[in-house]
């Protein structure tokens, strides 16, 4: 009985995650709707023409409303927490393989581009970066993919997403900084913006849009997580509009430039 108790004390206490507030999910939610699609929108313009715009006012309504669709799926069954999970309900097994395949494959393919991106990006800014180790040579490129890993891999222990909310605004503030650069660019450093869309509309464009529009707005594996990590779920829908709002004002903002 005694080493019973002992193993018993010895035991840790159970994770209990802090509910995250109102502000903290709108990082969380910005920052995985703003990102590398904030970029593409200016050829976007260049593909669809001026009237693309409704098709990126469009996906904006379309995500606020399957979001809360997915709200309303987590509400009918309390077992389902995630999209996995909601996959299950509606379609039992083969809805929650299925589901889970393409966001495993998705979680795994975004982020390995993503490091690609940031190591060509930082070997542009530092060519004569590279050493030898050994026999090998290890070329700029590759040294700043592993780096650029390196740095990241501590943000993937964080379980709380109230802690992982102040990794978020260091995204969102990123993408302002983004916005900031291409401004300063087209203002001050001689570039300008004497470009003048002339096109309305161009059909042939329109598949390019949307599947950019489709990527920036692409966050719907995150919305039953940001969901079911809130201190007061009855704000979610409230949050999500917000969330939203936000996220088409910065693409708009960054497009019209």
């Amino acid at each position: 009985m005694p080493s019973t108790m002992a193993e018993q004390t010895m035991e840790l206490p159970p994770f209990r995650p802090t509910g995250t507030s109102f502000l903290k999910t709108c990082f969380n939610g910005l920052n995985a709707l703003s990102g590398i699609g904030i970029i593409t929108l200016p050829y976007t313009l260049s593909q669809a023409g001026w009237l693309g715009l409704a098709l990126l006012s469009t996906m904006a309504a379309v995500t606020c409303y399957t979001g809360l669709l997915l709200q309303r799926c987590i509400e009918s069954d309390q077992l389902s927490k995630t999209y996995p999970e909601v996959g299950f309900s509606a379609f039992d097994r083969k809805g929650l393989v299925i589901i889970s395949v393409f966001m495993y494959l998705e979680l795994y393919l975004v982020p390995t581009g993503f490091l690609i991106m940031e190591g060509d990006n930082l070997h542009k800014l530092f060519p004569d970066v590279g050493f030898q180790l050994g026999t090998h040579e290890i070329g700029g490129r590759q040294f700043f993919i592993v780096m650029a890993g390196l740095v990241v891999l501590p943000s993937m222990w964080l379980k709380d997403l109230s802690k992982l909310s102040c990794v978020s605004a260091c995204g969102v503030v990123s993408s302002l900084v983004v916005m900031g650069s291409i401004f300063w660019v087209g203002e001050f450093d001689g570039v300008g913006f004497r470009g003048k869309g002339t096109v309305l509309f161009d059909l042939s464009g329109v598949p390019k849009a949307l599947s950019l529009y489709a990527f920036c707005y692409g966050a719907h594996p995150v919305f039953p997580t940001l969901y079911s990590s809130m201190k007061d779920k009855s704000k979610f829908s409230k949050n999500l509009s917000k969330i939203i709002q936000w996220a088409f004002r910065v693409f708009y903002n960054v497009w019209t430039l």
